[in-house]
């Protein structure tokens, strides 16, 4: 009996001690696990783009006319020389009966001066006539010294006098007679009463290229000054891709890098880098934060076939594929942290997490490629607090 209450009372004490003992040891700690695995892997750099055609030409008017109305919609196909429209000469200004009146005051003035230059004019051919015969006579008479010659050099003056006076009046009745005429016209050729229709001097506005009708500017008739905007032709086959890039990212990139088109309602599209400007301006963007973007120029590759229904002024998303591979051993970035040593993940092993010094290569934002320090299969702790050290307990679901 003796043995048997040491033996039980033994027993007890040791069941308290492991109690004591599990109760008081560290709990595992609970992780998020992710598996180091090998897949595909690209680095890119996402912007939103728009279409536009390379081409686009704006038709303007090459004088100041009176356009008639553009019978075109757009989307109309054009060819390259095709008559669109007309412009015809400015119209006469409407006379109203004040200037009507005017102007029938300014015809009997002007036919007024028209018949006192007629009667300058027979007045100088009187004088002019006089002053010939009596040149004449006087130069008979001096054969005979009867006449000196200072008489008939005055003669001869007065003659040239009268017949440069003759020469003048028939000078001024043609002017009051032009005068007449230009008055009568300003009466006659008033829009009131001039039929358009008979107006031939018409210059015709054709389209430069074939291709379609991409803008309307100006469709109606009317008065139009020379260099207006009229329309906007081009072909929209031949459409490129341009977006606003971050000039912070637009340092990276340079013709003949790989675009992928996206989130326009096809298919993606492939694409290449063409053009990036050198030159960048200031944008504001939707929360109000200024930036400064570089405008970046993007063809498209893809058989036209994949993008018949695509149009000017598109929205598309445009990927830039910095560096591509299809198989890399990559890891999640948010597994990852800065150590005096470098980059560090936790790995787990055996049920406890163990620091491991790691080399990493090209990220996407979200997973980064391992150089070393890593193998396929591996499990490593995302997302790890500054309280999880090595050789911490863990589990995870």
């Amino acid at each position: 009996m003796r043995w048997g209450r040491w033996l039980f009372w033994g027993g007890m004490g040791l069941l308290v001690v492991v109690a004591v003992f599990f109760t008081l040891r560290p709990q595992p700690v609970w992780v998020e696990v992710a598996t180091v695995a090998t897949g595909p892997l690209k680095v890119t750099i996402r912007e939103e783009g728009k279409t536009r055609v390379k081409d686009r030409y704006v038709i303007s008017a090459p004088v100041a006319g009176y356009l008639r109305r553009i019978n075109l919609n757009v989307g109309d196909p054009v060819k390259a020389g095709e008559r669109l429209t007309d412009l015809e000469p400015l119209r006469s200004q409407v006379l109203d009966a004040r200037s009507r009146a005017e102007s029938r005051a300014r015809i009997a003035a002007a036919e007024a001066a028209l018949k006192g230059a007629a009667e300058q004019v027979t007045a100088a051919r009187a004088s002019a006539e006089q002053a010939a015969a009596n040149y004449a006579r006087l130069e008979k008479l001096s054969h005979t010294h009867f006449v000196s010659q200072d008489q008939l050099q005055q003669a001869r003056a007065e003659d040239q006098r009268a017949a440069a006076g003759l020469r003048s009046a028939h000078f001024n009745a043609d002017v009051a007679r032009h005068e007449v005429d230009a008055a009568r016209t300003q009466l006659a050729y008033s829009a009131a009463d001039t039929p358009q229709a008979d107006l031939n001097e018409l210059v015709p506005i054709q389209s430069p290229v074939n291709g379609v009708v991409l803008k309307l500017v100006r469709e109606s008739e009317g008065v139009v000054s020379a260099g207006e905007s009229l329309l906007e032709v081009g072909d929209p086959a031949a459409l490129e891709v341009i977006s606003d890039v971050l000039s912070f990212d637009a340092v990276k990139l340079h013709p003949g890098i790989p675009v992928e088109l996206e989130g326009w309602g096809g298919r993606t599209l492939k694409g290449v880098v063409s053009l990036v400007e050198p030159q960048g301006f200031t944008k504001v963007s939707a929360l109000g934060v200024e930036e400064q973007r570089v405008r970046v120029v993007v063809a498209i590759t893809s058989p036209r076939d994949e993008w018949r229904n695509l149009g000017d002024a598109y929205r598309m998303d445009t990927v830039f594929v910095l560096w591509s591979s299809e198989k890399v051993l990559q890891v999640p970035l948010s597994a990852t942290f800065e150590t005096s040593k470098g980059r560090a993940v936790f790995v787990i092993d055996q049920g406890r997490a163990v620091e491991r010094q790691v080399t990493l290569g090209h990220d996407d934002g979200f997973m980064a490629e391992v150089l070393s320090g890593l193998k396929a299969g591996e499990q490593v702790v995302r997302h790890p607090d500054g309280d999880l050290a090595s050789g911490t307990r863990v589990q995870w679901k």
